[in-house]
């Protein structure tokens, strides 16, 4: 089947520059979860950052803390995931409605898997911490948004990647922030959220446009 090829989700002059950012994300991710594997306690980065304790923060930072935080337990994350997939229909860009689900989904996914594989707890309740999810989840998805905006306005290679790596980086501190000060989890645990996102989010936009060109290709 053939026909107008439609936007790429992930721009071409954006491909090598964020595939080596999500190589040396990746490496973060895995370093950080062996230093950290089977640990209960904050590490000594944590204790230099600040020691996670549900009373951080006061009125009203709390409040702040925590609806950052409901965005991305289920019910607000799949409100953002909606919401971003309709805009993106609306705009007749089927292709990234189904990055945005599928990039939010395997972020997300990640995490999980990896959480049992490096056993790191937090308050010693047997809470799994590493990564974060919450932070990975919003981090992906200003990602996948940043990396949308950059193909519809043609931004240059420099211009999208800086675009790409500022919304992860807002996203990701502002989800990071309320996480640590409600105890949630220790300061690495945001960090391996954040380049589980930045790993994880430039190899599913690529997939995605390789599968959807190729079926696009295939003969009717």
């Amino acid at each position: 089947m053939t026909g107008r090829p439609a936007p790429a989700v992930l721009p071409s002059q954006l491909r090598a520059g964020l595939g080596l950012i999500a190589a040396l994300a990746g490496l973060v991710v895995v370093v950080l979860g062996v230093l950290y594997a089977g640990h209960g306690e904050p590490g000594r980065v944590d204790r230099w950052v600040i020691q996670p304790t549900a009373d951080s923060v006061r009125p009203p930072w709390r409040r702040v803390a925590l609806a950052t935080d409901f965005l991305g337990e289920p019910a607000g994350a799949a409100m953002l995931v909606v919401a971003t997939g309709a805009v993106c229909l609306l705009l007749r860009h089927p292709r990234a409605a189904v990055f945005t689900v599928v990039g939010a989904a395997l972020a997300v996914g990640t995490t999980k898997a990896l959480k049992p594989l490096v056993g790191r707890t937090i308050h010693g309740d047997g809470n799994l911490s590493y990564p974060s999810g919450h932070t990975a989840f919003l981090t992906a998805l200003a990602l996948m948004v940043a990396l949308l905006a950059a193909g519809r306005l043609g931004l240059g290679r420099t211009a999208g990647t800086l675009l790409a790596l500022a919304a992860a980086l807002v996203a990701g501190a502002a989800m990071g922030w309320a996480q640590v000060a409600l105890g949630a989890h220790y300061p690495t645990d945001v960090v391996g959220g954040w380049c589980t996102a930045l790993a994880v989010i430039p190899a599913i936009a690529w997939l995605v446009d390789r599968t959807a060109d190729a079926r696009r290709r295939e003969p009717s």
